[in-house]
């Protein structure tokens, strides 16, 4: 299995006026990542808009992302759904597009007891052959994850992974000892990626990593050399982004920010709201300093 680890930036999900996937601008943009050097991609992360997606659109953003990435570095694979039924045929037709690994994320609208969670999990990761790495985000998803429960999904074969946004760091130990070496841990940009690495995480899937890539893999590699003093000079001064994002919706934020950067990704997908003039300055204004 594919050792995943470093920076995967969450891709934007361009979308055309109508409805269409704007797969030029997608592969672009992924083609430009890896040569920034990012270490893997993730398409269908809460940055690439998932839950505002259809299918159709949905499938067309991990072809693109796979075709383009062109197995230069890993792809990983948003799968989101209320039904496990619906969430393993996702994951098993990602699989069949060329997706090196799959992003386990449930959503719910009635809350789903521990039991349920974990079955969830499990089914698509049985359903599948190739690493998932499971996601919780206890701010938008009615059932969060327990340490009870991520103990036991940690103990499954292919279950490498587990992306945490629940902007509780303490949290993260806490996973990283109950699992020992079970369990890679990625940070969020809810997260101090370089706060996360000390600690023991292996990287970050993030939003953020899509506008400054090079410098995220900059952060990161200062860090895996255990140069502590430079990367809290540069992870302060990129925090400055993730403060920026913080006020306003992420989608927006990223997608304003790579059309600053010559990316016609278009808006966030309706009823979602782009930045305003003085909103998208703010974003301008910081991705300057940041160079």
């Amino acid at each position: 299995m594919p050792d995943f680890h470093g920076v995967f930036p969450y891709l934007v999900s361009p979308v055309d006026a109508a409805g269409q996937i704007r797969a030029g601008v997608l592969g672009r943009l992924c083609d430009d990542l890896i040569k920034a050097g990012v270490h893997g991609l993730t398409a269908l992360g809460s940055t690439g808009e998932f839950a505002y997606l259809s299918r159709e659109q949905r499938t067309a953003v991990v072809r693109t992302s796979v075709e383009a990435a062109d197995r230069r570095v890993p792809v990983v694979a948003g799968v989101a759904s209320t039904s496990t039924a619906d969430a393993v045929a996702q994951a098993k037709l990602y699989q069949e597009l060329g997706a090196d690994g799959i992003l386990a994320i449930l959503e719910a609208y009635f809350p789903v007891n521990d039991a349920h969670v974990e079955s969830y999990f499990r089914a698509i990761a049985d359903a599948v052959d190739v690493p998932v790495v499971i996601y919780t985000n206890p701010q938008f998803q009615r059932s969060d994850l327990t340490l009870d429960v991520i103990a036991k999904l940690a103990a499954h074969p292919r279950i490498v992974a587990i992306k945490d946004a629940s902007t509780n760091t303490g949290r993260l130990l806490s996973i990283m000892n109950r699992c020992g070496g079970g369990l890679d841990v990625f940070s969020a940009s809810a997260h101090i990626p370089a706060a996360v690495m000390l600690i023991g995480g292996v990287g970050w899937m993030a939003g953020p990593a899509c506008v400054i890539p090079r410098q995220s893999v900059r952060l990161y590699d200062l860090c895996r050399a255990a140069r502590w003093d430079e990367a809290m000079t540069l992870q302060r001064r990129l925090w400055r982004l993730n403060e920026a994002f913080a006020r306003y919706n992420l989608a927006a934020c990223i997608k304003a920010g790579l059309a600053v950067q010559g990316y016609d990704v278009g808006d966030p997908v309706a009823p979602q709201a782009a930045l305003s003039a003085d909103e998208r300055g703010v974003v301008e204004a910081v991705l300057r300093d940041l160079g």
